[in-house]
């Protein structure tokens, strides 16, 4: 008789209530002192503050490059009709689009950089494959933000990812001023999961990419979280880039200067934490949002 194996919810979410959850999971699961190209106290710094800043992780001329080949994307009528591209809601302009390691030989290249995916195998402990990658594009005067939230929460509840052996890398391909929607991230919120209240609705993606609604957390949770933890802003020159782990409470404003801000995000998940069936919605999210091909990148 074949028996059903039911994996354990570590992180129940879209309840009737909010709740709050420690931690289960590391943060860093590979050894401190395993070679890569992240060094033993920064290693420290991520675990403790969810989050590691490298001031320049690519060079001048490789952004420069970047940013053409999203210009080039953004400008492509075919790109702009693929489902894979997020328009805002007032500009009708892109916000974001999905997939660009598959869609663009640059971004591919880029993933498969050891200065990018080698500090995820460092952090993750294990070879890794993309969960997601897009660029984001805010372009100034009006472009809008993104709530505050918890990557984890949503990938848990609606693509499957089953622990926290996951970490993301935001590029900077345009300076990222204090005043231009910069990232923002609670530092050590990583260490408590904040379960949200209300169920998924179905497709929800759909407007979620715009603006998030479902896996939002209570005011009264963020108040309280924000004056635990306090809240860092992040700045800097194009190639710089920030890492910070999935369940980080990040979010960034709307972009009303006219400099643009203009990031390539990329998710690393660990083949040992490979997705299986949503914890908490009615149906998988598209494949180019959360990924069911976990060949590892090499």
């Amino acid at each position: 008789m074949s028996t059903v194996t039911t994996l354990t919810d570590l992180y129940p979410t879209r309840g009737a209530t909010e709740v709050s959850v420690p931690r289960q999971d590391p943060v860093v699961w590979g050894s401190p002192d395993a070679p890569g190209p992240i060094a033993t106290a920064d290693l420290q710094t991520y675990e403790r503050d969810g989050f590691l800043s490298v001031d320049q992780l690519i060079s001048d001329d490789e952004a420069a490059v970047c940013r053409r080949e999203l210009e080039r994307l953004v400008a492509d009528p075919e790109i702009r009709a693929d489902e894979r591209s997020i328009v805002e809601p007032r500009s009708k302009e892109i916000r974001s689009v999905f997939e660009v390691h598959k869609l663009s030989p640059v971004f591919a290249s880029l993933v498969r950089d050891e200065r990018v995916v080698g500090r995820a195998r460092q952090i993750l402990g294990s070879d890794v494959y993309v969960h997601q990658s897009r660029i984001n594009v805010k372009p100034g005067f009006g472009a809008g933000g993104f709530y505050w939230h918890s990557d984890f929460e949503t990938w848990h509840a609606e693509d499957g990812l089953p622990n926290m052996r996951t970490v993301s890398v935001s590029i900077a391909l345009t300076e990222n001023f204090a005043t231009n929607g910069g990232l923002m991230i609670m530092p050590g919120s990583h260490r408590t999961f904040l379960g949200c209240a209300g169920a998924t609705p179905e497709d929800n993606y759909k407007k979620s990419l715009q603006m998030q609604d479902a896996g939002t957390p209570s005011d009264e949770a963020l108040t309280a979280m924000a004056s635990d933890y306090g809240i860092k802003l992040f700045t800097g020159k194009a190639g710089s880039a920030t890492w910070f782990d999935c369940n980080c409470m990040h979010g960034s404003g709307d972009n009303i200067t006219p400099f643009p801000r203009s990031n390539v995000f990329v998710v690393f998940n660990s083949v040992e934490n490979t997705a299986v069936e949503p914890f908490a919605a009615p149906i998988r999210r598209p494949e180019f949002i959360g990924a069911r091909d976990f060949t590892p990148v090499r």
